[in-house]
């Protein structure tokens, strides 16, 4: 049996779109998702200090913590702008690849922070949010007060289990960036 060009053209266009299509198949499957309990702070057992700050003390606080405590095959650092922007070099295969991850912060009621997704650039293509937001959710390890969920498109950042040196705790009254307004309350223990 004799493969002319024409149908082995069509044999490997036919593949490839078989392996295009599973993909797109999976990249549509949902994914389960709750949010976390917030947590009462018991506010007899705490003294609480309010404190303000700005976007250029806070990145310094938060690329000193990445930088000691980030796991992970992923090199990162966070920008206070306007919003949050997150840049980052991913290995793909054997290809470095930067990427730029943007986020409008919101303070939560409870103390807590969520970074609603904005844009996900890989280079200079851009990318389905969900889809990029589950990758680093099921391929990355995070710390158990950061929790990634693809569908609703959001990072929820429960400050309360933030790990602290002698137990103080952190509620988040304000994060408003574009006014540099950040504020937020220290729970120390007194007991």
């Amino acid at each position: 049996m004799v493969i002319t060009w024409k149908k082995a053209f069509f044999l490997l266009l036919s593949f490839i779109l078989i392996i295009l299509l599973l993909i797109l198949v999976l990249v549509q499957q949902p994914v389960e998702e709750e949010f976390p309990p917030s947590t009462t702070v018991n506010s007899g057992e705490f003294v609480q200090f309010q404190v303000q700050s700005n976007k250029n003390d806070l990145n310094k606080l938060i690329n000193h913590y990445i930088e000691k405590e980030a796991k992970g095959p992923i090199d990162y650092r966070v920008i206070l702008k306007d919003e949050v922007e997150l840049y980052g070099i991913v290995k793909v295969f054997t290809q470095d690849l930067e990427m730029k991850l943007t986020f409008e912060p919101e303070a939560l009621l409870n103390g807590d922070l969520v970074l609603n997704q904005k844009s996900i650039f890989i280079g200079r293509l851009e990318l389905p949010v969900s889809y990029v937001l589950k990758f680093i959710r099921d391929q990355y390890q995070l710390p158990e007060w950061v929790e990634i969920q693809p569908n609703e498109k959001l990072i929820y950042l429960s400050v309360d289990k933030l790990k602290l040196k002698s137990d103080i705790k952190v509620k988040i009254r304000e994060f408003d960036l574009r006014n540099d307004d950040i504020k937020f309350t220290l729970l120390v223990p007194t007991k």
